[in-house]
């Protein structure tokens, strides 16, 4: 069956931070004296051909540069890889090309480089103004670094910033997350991801939970909280953690939960693409940067694809798409997972019954308020 084929994006991943946070269930490691950084950057090239095959004429329309800390990486090494992109794959003029940085670990003067680099777009990862809660989620910058990244990244013409910002920290209250967003809205970035700390498998605070954690209760008021005051603000918020001045929501993570198609090049770094027959393939490369090195420059890089369909796909297109301010239309459902199913439909009749999603619109569905705050037991109606 042919179907139309969604938009196209870029993930790559550079996965050396200063140290790894406890809470970070990220493919992340510590940096060392001898992080082999050009070597990594010659396996991305080598990994950037063989994506650039899968891409065909197809545009991409968006880049995100992710880890780990990309900032880590020199200025010229960005450029590196951003060149090869142009070589190997078309990008509109238009396309958005974001890149992670944290506090601390970009030199002066270096994020107008990053610019000039190719870069237009900047994720800062602040997570907090408070130094108590800095220090318990193991961050190494501090307030003022904050601030002077951005005011650097400001001054190096970057127009489109977004900052991070958790909530539900280790002993924070309603007042203490307020304040953070305080400071956070002096500063007036473009764009705002407002998350809740959560205790993942496979980390530092999974196996040692720090103390007192706000129960459920307690986060769900500072999130309702938060959500207002951005929204007092003059934020859109578009996705159940992100919101935006107009015009500068992420195109990037927008394709995500659109049920999009994606490239990826990196270590461990995961990609999905559809054909023109409708089948749908999910890929992965391999998670140690050492190994992918090793057989990305060898000619030995494989992607593990997997093809999902049925019900697995009707699934990972809820999952996505629920998470979205403005919901989903029908045509959005038929053109990313093919024509109608009965099931699907059934259960989103059954969730608007239950008052977790509401039609706005004739064929367009969004979550109600109830739905977002019980949004994982929204998602679990269309597990398989």
């Amino acid at each position: 069956m042919q179907r139309l084929l969604p938009p196209l994006s870029l993930y790559i991943h550079l996965p050396w931070c200063v140290q790894k946070c406890p809470y970070c269930d990220f493919n992340s490691h510590k940096a060392a004296d001898e992080t082999p950084y050009r070597r990594y950057i010659n396996a991305l090239l080598a990994d950037l051909a063989l994506e650039g095959i899968k891409a065909g004429d197809r545009s991409v329309e968006s880049i995100f540069l992710g880890g780990g800390t990309p900032s880590l990486f020199s200025p010229d090494d960005i450029r590196t890889v951003l060149d090869s992109c142009r070589s190997y794959l078309s990008l509109p003029d238009h396309c958005e090309i974001t890149m992670e940085a944290n506090p601390g670990t970009v030199e002066h003067g270096s994020l107008a480089a990053y610019r000039e680099a190719g870069v237009t777009r900047l994720s800062i990862g602040a997570q907090s103004f408070s130094p108590q809660s800095l220090k318990s989620l193991g961050r190494i910058h501090g307030t003022k670094q904050i601030e002077d990244t951005f005011a650097e990244a400001q001054s190096a013409g970057f127009d489109s910033i977004n900052l991070d910002l958790m909530f539900a920290l280790p002993g924070q209250d309603r007042d203490m997350a307020a304040a953070d967003i305080a400071m956070l809205l002096e500063l007036s970035p473009a764009h705002v991801s407002y998350y809740q700390l959560t205790l993942e498998p496979n980390t530092v605070f999974f196996s040692r939970p720090p103390a007192e954690m706000p129960d459920e209760d307690t986060a769900w008021a500072i999130q309702e909280h938060g959500h207002q005051l951005f929204r007092d603000a003059g934020y859109e918020q578009y996705e159940i953690s992100a919101f935006a001045r107009p015009g500068h929501r992420c195109h990037h993570n927008l394709n995500y939960w659109q049920f999009g198609d994606y490239l990826a090049i990196g270590a461990g770094a995961h990609g999905k693409l559809t054909s023109s027959d409708g089948e749908t393939v999910r890929y992965q490369k391999p998670a140690n940067p050492l190994q992918y090195m090793e057989h990305a420059l060898d000619g030995r890089l494989e992607s593990f694809p997997a093809p999902i369909s049925g019900a697995d796909l009707d699934f990972e297109f809820m999952l996505n798409v629920l998470r979205l301010s403005d919901g989903f239309s029908r045509q959005l459902l038929e053109d990313r997972i093919g024509e109608d199913r009965l099931l699907v439909r059934t259960t989103i009749d059954q969730a608007v019954a239950d008052g977790l999603l509401e039609s706005p619109s004739v064929e367009t569905w969004r979550p109600t308020s109830r739905g977002f705050r019980f949004l994982n037991d929204l998602q679990a109606r269309f597990l398989p």
